[in-house]
């Protein structure tokens, strides 16, 4: 059954929304974040201080993308007031290992006693700080930081050896302030 359906995103003091088409651009005190969107059968506006994404005859699938595209604007804006923050924990039994950036790139020295360092890729615009044993990344775009905490998890995987005993790696502790 075809409706029609909208939604609206409100938008706080101190946040700066342009919406030119598909483009939003979502500037604050954190900083900018600029994403292109899919609008197929939809249309996206700014009115006063609110974002409508809106159909005239919607479907379920015109529905889904609508929730997509207001839940992705909503992480746009609440990075932009205060940045997302990963925490991750530098996991050892035996061999110490050390974790060293180098601009877009981690080295994680000596991990299960490996001679050649093992590498994550760091995206732009994700900060990583490394205190002891401690990783922090942070970033105005959830995805982005979570793509790097993701790539130091990836680079620790171990393979070819029972993970009940080879415990070593990095793993992540807390994701945007929750605790896993």
């Amino acid at each position: 059954m075809k409706r029609s359906l909208s939604q609206i995103i409100e938008i706080p003091e101190g946040v700066k929304v342009d919406v030119d088409g598909g483009r939003v651009i979502v500037e604050g005190k954190e900083g900018k974040n600029e994403r292109e969107f899919n609008l197929i059968n939809l249309e996206l506006e700014k009115k006063g201080n609110e974002i409508i994404i809106s159909n005239k005859k919607a479907s379920k699938k015109e529905k889904r993308k609508m929730n997509s595209i207001a839940a992705h604007i909503k992480n746009m804006i609440k990075g932009i007031q205060e940045k997302f923050e990963y925490k991750l924990k530098i996991c050892f039994s035996h061999f110490p290992i050390t974790v060293e950036v180098k601009g877009n790139e981690a080295l994680i020295k000596n991990f299960l006693g490996e001679k050649t360092p093992r590498k994550a890729k760091i995206p732009t615009g994700a900060n990583v700080k490394v205190e002891k044993d401690v990783i922090a990344i942070t970033s105005n775009d959830v995805e982005t930081a979570g793509q790097a905490a993701a790539n130091f998890e990836t680079a620790t995987r171990i393979s070819k050896r029972d993970r009940r005993v080879f415990q070593d790696g990095i793993f992540i502790t807390s994701k945007c302030g929750e605790e896993i």
